[in-house]
């Protein structure tokens, strides 16, 4: 059985705003119901382990899809959720592919955190596959390829788009946009319309554009480790 790494956001705060944020329910569920349906095992970390926050916005009726009422039904998987391992206690050793779902949570938390990127960067060196949705490609500003260079450089990518943004109001929130860090980093980037399924694959790198993108990018990640 293959072992699959979440790491989730531990931030509950928008930056100095007072608004709540998290990560995003259905870049959670959607991915994990597609990974352990198809018999791989998934473990979930945090960087302060315990129950991470959940987006209050991707909480309610208009944000639901399938996988998330599945979720809300689901009462050992959100046992598992309140108990998530702490980051430091994880070996990329253990696994064969980590998962970073979105939700501004970690724009906050996760882009700077030190121990995260040593362990992407420790994943994709041993050739493991790093797989990021929606806000999650946010991570990849620090991470750095075996050549010292930007992991992005090069690299077909997407993320969570400048229009997006805009549309939940939080461009000048926000510490970057993801669209123009990843260009800045000489990404590939690409998008389609605003809410629109996309997920691409280069390499061991795979990105998603938006929480609509979050099935996509699992089955990409499936794909590669079948």
């Amino acid at each position: 059985m293959k072992n699959i790494l979440f790491v989730l956001t531990s931030n509950d705060e928008m930056g100095s705003t007072g608004h709540k944020t998290g990560f995003w329910v259905e870049e959670f569920a959607a991915p994990y119901y597609a990974l352990t349906d198809n018999g791989f095992n998934v473990t979930l970390a945090s960087p302060k382990g315990g129950q991470p926050p959940i987006d209050p916005n991707s909480d309610t009726e208009d944000a639901a899809t399938e996988a998330t009422k599945r979720f809300d039904k689901d009462e050992a998987t959100k046992k598992k959720l309140a108990n998530t391992l702490k980051l430091e206690t994880i070996d990329q050793k253990d696994f064969d592919a980590v998962f970073y779902p979105g939700g501004h949570g970690l724009l906050w938390d996760l882009v700077e955190n030190k121990t995260s990127n040593d362990l992407i960067e420790s994943f994709h060196s041993h050739k493991k596959p790093v797989a990021f949705v929606c806000h999650a490609p946010a991570i990849l500003k620090n991470i750095k390829g075996s050549d010292g260079k930007p992991l992005v450089n090069g690299k077909n990518v997407t993320g969570f788009t400048n229009g997006e943004e805009e549309a939940v109001q939080l461009t000048d929130v926000v510490p970057f946009l993801i669209e123009d860090m990843l260009q800045e980093k000489g990404g590939n980037y690409s998008k389609l319309g605003d809410w629109q399924p996309y997920a691409l694959e280069d390499g061991l790198l795979i990105t998603g554009q938006n929480p609509a993108s979050s099935e996509k990018v699992a089955d990409l990640l499936i794909k590669k480790l079948q």
